[in-house]
C-alpha cells in the first residue's frame, strides 16, 4: 500500500532510545509490535479487568481481547486513510500494558494509595504506567531496560499527560513524547500540539471498541437488557435495520448483527470524516499534522450518538449496583496489598525489592519504594492479585 504524505513512514521515524541498526525483513513499526506481542506485560492482559473480574466469566472481554479488538479495527480504517497500518496497531496493541488488575478500580485504588503514602508522588496513570513498561520495566534484552520502541510508538501510546507528569519525562528526554503536553501549536491559548494520525487513530479505535463490545458483555452479563438499550439511537437505529432485514431473528444473533452494522457505521463514518478534515487543513506531512488540529474523527452527529451511548453505560452499566459492589472489593485489594509490601517489602520478589535497596544499579536510580511497590502490583493479573491478597490478608475477597 502506497502511504499518503501525511502517513508516519518507518523510514523517517524519529529512531529509538537505544540506535540500533534495522532489521533485514521488518520495518522499524513491525519491529515494535512484535516486540510488544512477545513481551511479558502483554501476555498478562489475558487475565485483567475490561469490565467484569477475570472470575466472573470466561467469555467476557479482557484487557487483551479488548486490544485485539482496537487493533483490528484500527488497521482497517488506516488502509483506508493509507496511514501507516502497523504503526497504528503496535500502538493500539501497546495502549494498555500499563494497566493495574480490576481495570479501573485498580488504578483508582493504587493512584490513592500513592498519594496517601506521598502528598508529592505523581499518582497512577496507566497511560504513563504503559509507557513506564515499555521503557523501563520490561526485562527481555541484554543492552537495555524496556522494549526500545520507535518514538512513534511511544507518542502513541502516551495519549494523556498532566503538565506535572509530562515536566518529568521531558527533563529525562528533552524534546521527547511528552514534549506536546507543555506547548502550544503557535502562542498562548491555542491547542496543544496534536500526536501523529495514527496515534490519534489508534486512540478513537479504543473508544469505538470499548463502547460497542461493553454492549455484548453488558447483555451477556444480564445487567443490561436489549429493550433498554432502545433508548440509545445509535444501537436501536441498527436493531430496527436488522429487523427490518431479518423479521425472525432474535437472540443473540439479532445483538451480535446489530453492534456488527453500528461497528461497521462508525468505521466508514470515521473514514468519511477523516477524509473531509485533512481536505479542508490540507495537511502535507506529518509534521504539519502534529501542528494542527485534531483531524481523525467522527461527523457531528455521529460524535454526538457516541456521546449518548458511552453515557448510557456509565449509567446502566459501569455504575450498576452488582459492577460496583465487585470494584469495590477489588479496590480493597489493591489497597491492602499495598499496604502490605509497603510494611514488609520481602514479601515481593527479590528481582522487586533489589529495585529500592541499590543492588541493580541499573533500575534503582529514582525508584522510591512506593514505585516499586505499584510497579509490581500493576503489573499483576486480576487472578493472582487475589491469590497474593489471600495469602498476604488470609481472607478471600471474591467467594464464589
Amino acid at each position: 500500500m502506497t502511504l499518503a504524505p501525511y502517513a508516519c513512514n518507518p523510514a523517517s521515524s524519529r529512531g529509538r532510545r537505544f540506535p540500533e541498526a534495522a532489521a533485514p525483513t521488518r520495518s522499524d513499526f513491525q519491529r515494535d509490535r512484535d516486540r510488544i506481542v512477545h513481551s511479558t506485560a502483554f501476555r498478562r492482559l489475558v487475565y485483567k479487568t475490561q469490565v467484569f473480574l477475570n472470575h466472573e466469566g470466561d467469555l467476557f472481554r479482557t484487557r487483551l481481547t479488548h486490544s485485539l479488538e482496537v487493533a483490528q479495527l484500527g488497521r482497517s480504517i488506516a488502509r483506508a486513510l493509507h496511514i501507516n497500518e502497523d504503526l497504528v496497531e503496535a500502538i493500539a496493541l501497546a495502549h494498555d500494558l500499563g494497566h493495574t488488575p480490576f481495570g479501573h478500580a485498580g488504578q483508582d485504588a493504587l493512584n490513592n494509595c500513592l498519594k496517601a503514602n506521598n502528598p508529592q508522588s505523581a499518582g497512577f496513570e496507566h497511560n504513563l504506567q504503559s509507557l513506564r513498561v515499555v521503557d523501563s520495566l520490561e526485562e527481555r534484552y541484554p543492552d537495555y531496560n524496556g522494549l526500545n520502541l520507535t518514538f512513534e510508538t511511544r507518542e502513541g501510546i502516551l495519549k494523556h499527560c498532566s503538565r506535572r507528569n509530562a515536566l518529568r519525562i521531558e527533563a529525562r528526554e528533552p524534546g521527547g513524547v511528552a514534549h506536546r503536553f507543555l506547548q502550544t501549536s503557535e502562542g498562548a491559548g491555542l491547542p496543544r500540539r496534536q500526536p501523529s494520525l495514527e496515534a490519534q487513530l489508534a486512540n478513537l479505535a479504543d473508544e469505538i471498541a470499548y463502547n460497542a463490545h461493553d454492549i455484548d458483555d453488558g447483555v451477556r452479563s444480564g445487567l443490561l437488557q436489549l429493550d433498554q438499550l432502545e433508548e440509545v439511537e445509535l444501537f436501536s437505529h441498527y436493531r430496527r435495520e436488522t429487523s427490518r432485514s431479518h423479521p425472525l431473528l432474535g437472540g443473540r444473533r439479532l445483538l451480535f448483527e446489530t453492534i456488527r452494522r453500528m461497528l461497521s457505521a462508525q468505521v466508514y463514518n470515521v473514514i468519511d470524516a477523516t477524509t473531509r478534515a485533512i481536505a479542508g487543513v490540507n495537511v502535507l506531512s506529518v509534521d504539519a499534522v502534529r501542528q494542527g488540529p485534531p483531524l481523525i474523527c467522527f461527523s457531528t452527529d455521529m460524535a454526538e450518538q457516541s456521546l449518548v451511548l458511552k453515557q448510557f453505560l456509565l449509567k446502566n452499566l459501569y455504575r450498576h449496583p452488582k459492577v460496583s459492589e465487585t470494584t469495590d472489593s477489588a479496590k480493597q485489594v489493591v489497597r491492602e496489598l499495598f499496604v502490605s509490601y509497603m510494611a514488609d517489602p520481602l514479601q515481593m520478589p527479590q528481582a522487586h525489592t533489589d529495585r529500592f535497596d541499590g543492588v541493580d544499579i541499573s533500575n534503582s536510580s529514582g525508584n522510591k519504594p512506593e514505585r516499586v511497590v505499584a510497579d509490581y502490583i500493576a503489573g499483576m493479573t486480576d487472578r493472582f492479585a487475589s491469590r497474593e491478597h489471600e495469602r498476604l490478608v488470609g481472607r478471600l475477597a471474591f467467594p464464589s
